[in-house]
């Protein structure tokens, strides 16, 4: 069994939100924000797998190893 990501769970959510909110529909409205809720609690959980390495500052410390930036 495949496992969704976190960021394509949190997107589902997401859109299920704003189609609740752009329904007339009450009854519609109240099942999309129940099954978003779903789909949150099952993101909530999982890592943030999607993050690659962080990126180095662009700016460093002037080290000794480094020209001064003048």
């Amino acid at each position: 069994m495949d496992v969704l990501g976190k960021t394509y769970l949190t997107k589902q959510a997401s859109l299920l939100l704003e189609f609740a909110r752009t329904t007339s529909d009450s009854d519609l409205s109240a099942k999309l924000i129940s099954k978003a809720a779903d789909l949150k609690s099952q993101a909530d959980p999982l890592p943030d797998k999607d993050q690659g390495p962080k990126a180095p500052d662009v700016a460093m410390d002037d080290g000794p190893d480094r020209p001064s930036g003048s």
